[in-house]
């Protein structure tokens, strides 16, 4: 399947600010990759800027073939493309982008990536394995990128493989935002395991809310771990789960189902990724989760749109669009850290 290049309209290039933002002379490329065209589309409107949609085609025999559509030569270049599923063709299309660009003389390349699936291969763990994540993140960089802009990473020691700049975004205040209707009196953050313990407490705080944590054990590198405990009192109160990634959702769907045995009064979910599909989605349909909050950092399964009284998709545009903004102004990223 070929992508044909477009261009936003003018009328589509002035949506999108904010009243009172300034708009500042932004002078960049945008382009989008084949994994996230929505959420491109969506940082072009908040931007007020052009969008270029990359020509990519995938043959027969799994080979990716990329071409920069318009002249680059001294710009710099931000390239939105995540690597969610097909990870590994999205992946290879990213270091293809990053490598055209570079050969059509691009000043700077910009990966926004908003998922980077290999970043929970962040250690070695057991012997004779891969550090996944070291070796994606010394792809990108031989393959040319002088930064990267990303979100909710699953473990902080990741920016520390690049040697270039790192952004990385945090969901949490978006996610919040959305969860609002479950965070009055009686609210409890949960959280998946002993390792997002922190992070949930960071929700939590902005809450206004206590702190529970399951006790997860995963002993194979199936998608499915087992909850076994719950440290913290949750009973008759609103349980929200936190989390950075769900792929079949069996942490989410135990976690629940000990929580009402533990007597919730509910249960909501608040994930910043979510590669939920087929028989994963169903069963999470089927479980004890009422509402499962999530962002548009991965395109959409198309049999997820039935659910959409429990699933409630939160937009990132804004948060990567001013990233970008700042970063091309030469002005600092770090207020949105805060």
């Amino acid at each position: 399947m070929i992508d044909s290049p477009q261009h936003a309209t003018d009328e589509q290039a002035s949506a999108g600010r904010p009243p009172g933002e300034p708009p500042g002379p932004l002078d960049f490329v945008l382009l989008a990759g084949s994994a996230n065209r929505r959420l491109a589309g969506a940082i072009a409107d908040y931007l007020g800027h052009p969008l270029i949609h990359g020509e990519s085609r995938h043959f027969s025999e799994g080979n990716t073939f990329v071409r920069v559509p318009v002249n680059v030569r001294e710009q710099d270049v931000f390239l939105v493309q995540g690597t969610g599923p097909p990870a590994n063709d999205n992946f290879m299309e990213l270091l293809f982008w990053i490598d055209a660009l570079k050969r059509a003389s691009a000043k700077s390349v910009t990966v926004v990536m908003p998922y980077f699936s290999y970043a929970k291969g962040d250690k070695k763990d057991e012997p004779r394995v891969s550090i996944r994540a070291r070796v994606c993140a010394d792809a990108i960089e031989a393959a040319g990128a002088d930064r990267v802009v990303t979100m909710d990473l699953h473990a902080p020691q990741v920016v520390g493989f690049f040697r270039i700049p790192v952004d990385d975004l945090y969901a949490m205040p978006v996610l919040c935002d959305a969860a609002a209707a479950d965070a009055r009196d009686g609210l409890v953050v949960v959280s998946p395991d002993a390792g997002f313990a922190k992070k949930a407490r960071q929700y939590a705080n902005r809450l206004g809310a206590r702190v529970a944590i399951a006790d997860k054990q995963r002993v194979d590198h199936s998608e499915n771990a087992e909850v076994l405990d719950l440290i913290g009192d949750v009973e008759g109160r609103r349980a929200l789960i936190v989390d950075d990634f769900t792929v079949s959702g069996g942490t989410l769907i135990d976690a629940g189902r000990l929580l009402v045995e533990r007597g919730a009064a509910s249960v909501s979910a608040a994930v910043t990724h979510s590669l939920l599909h087929g028989e994963a989605l169903q069963r999470l349909l089927d479980s004890e989760i009422r509402h499962l909050y999530v962002t548009d950092t991965i395109e959409r399964d198309p049999s997820a749109s039935g659910a959409a009284d429990r699933i409630v998709e939160v937009p990132v545009a804004r948060l990567f669009g001013e990233a970008i903004r700042r970063i091309a102004l030469r002005e600092s990223v770090s207020v949105l850290f805060e």
